[in-house]
């Protein structure tokens, strides 16, 4: 399958990339374009997350409800984002134009890779080794890691967003990012600075 965008990762930033991408697919710049999300969401630290401190969030939110009802709001608001579940990437590979992701199951093609999986250590993607570098705004004795990035591009067509990209780790700060990430790519495709903003009629 080939995709315009592919997302790695059904986490706070992923999850967020994929609904602001999802929500200009109306837009005349966007109407052909092909989004999908990987959705592993296993490693992911929302599974032990509880949430008190987040704007618009109930507190007491446990990050678990959040991984099962992210989908659910994405493919209500926009279907046309393809969900990709039970799947694990192994390999990116750059191809002509493109990259090649391979997965546990199966492989896809897309113009844009969207890096947005956790920053533990035990990162097993390859093709991003030569990438990968300490993290610089996590304690060192957490031995975390993030992918060298200028404003979340690791290189032309390859993103990362979340904790991943640098960010520290807060669920609003991956959200952002993820977001960061997706007006840049929408940006990409309309050729001027783009934002998708919806408002009260």
């Amino acid at each position: 399958m080939e995709f315009d965008v592919l997302i790695i990762g059904g986490g706070a930033a992923g999850m967020s990339c994929a609904l602001i991408l999802g929500s200009a697919l109306e837009k005349e710049f966007a109407k052909d374009k092909r989004v999908g999300i990987i959705m592993h969401q296993k490693t992911s630290h929302l599974q032990t997350a509880l949430f008190n401190n987040v704007l618009g969030i109930p507190a007491g939110t446990p990050g678990s409800e959040i991984l099962n009802e992210g989908p659910r709001q994405l493919a209500d608001l926009y279907p046309e984002v393809k969900q990709i579940h039970k799947e694990k990437v192994r390999e990116i590979m750059p191809e002509e134009g493109a990259f090649r992701i391979i997965t546990n199951k199966g492989a896809y093609s897309a113009k844009e890779v969207v890096v947005a999986v956790g920053y533990t250590n035990s990162l097993t993607i390859k093709g991003l080794e030569e990438y990968v570098i300490p993290h610089k705004k996590a304690k060192a004795s957490k031995n975390r890691i993030q992918l060298k990035n200028e404003d979340n591009l690791v290189k032309p067509g390859l993103y990362v967003a979340g904790t991943l990209s640098g960010c520290r780790s807060q669920f609003a700060i991956a959200c952002g990012s993820g977001t960061s990430v997706a007006t840049d790519i929408l940006s990409g495709w309309s050729g001027e600075h783009t934002k998708v903003h919806d408002k009260l009629t």
